[in-house]
């Protein structure tokens, strides 16, 4: 079905479909026929299908109600932690490669 799977939550509706219209507008040149859409109308929930990595787009009470991440046995916290997250502000050495 798919390599890859992104679950993202938007604040609002409008911002959920903007998210959506930004991800079509950036994929658009890399697939021959863009990513499939679904859903964007209403803004709820919002699937973005780019071949090999489907992105899941919610509004945080649809997000909350389907819980699509226990399907995997996977649990979220219900406030975003920075824990495990990369810090893209680190250096990285190059000397001696």
């Amino acid at each position: 079905m798919c390599d890859f799977m992104v679950i993202a939550s938007g604040r609002s509706q409008r911002q959920v479909a903007a998210i959506a219209e930004h991800l079509r507008e950036l994929l658009k040149p890399q697939m021959a026929e863009g990513p499939s859409i679904e859903g964007l109308p209403e803004g709820d929930w919002v699937l973005v299908d780019a071949g090999d990595v489907i992105v899941h787009l919610f509004r945080p009470e649809v997000r909350a109600y389907y819980r699509l991440e226990s399907m995997w046995g996977l649990e979220t916290p219900s406030m975003p932690t920075t824990a495990g997250l990369v810090d893209d502000t680190a250096s990285v050495s190059t000397e001696g490669d």
